[in-house]
């Protein structure tokens, strides 16, 4: 897949600390700051989205399912052979 170039600004605490994790973890070769930042993001991105998909369900179970017509009147019925 292509990189794209982007440019943000980080509070300086943060940046240092990125820089070395980032060293720490790939070396300090070229493109270790752009590896670290894309597995970060990746792994925000994945937990941001398990985050919403929980949320949508359980906005529907707080909501409520319509099950249709009951179409037994009792539990023998449901086990009968």
């Amino acid at each position: 897949m292509a990189a794209k170039t982007i440019t943000i600004n980080i509070r300086e605490d943060v940046e240092k600390k990125l820089r070395q994790i980032a060293a720490a973890r790939y070396g300090k070769r070229k493109g270790y700051l752009g590896k670290a930042v894309t597995e970060a993001v990746e792994e925000w991105a994945r937990k941001k989205e398990e985050t919403d998909v929980n949320a949508r369900a359980l906005a529907m179970l707080k909501k409520g399912f319509k099950m249709g017509k009951i179409k037994w009147k009792s539990r023998d019925e449901l086990h009968e052979r």
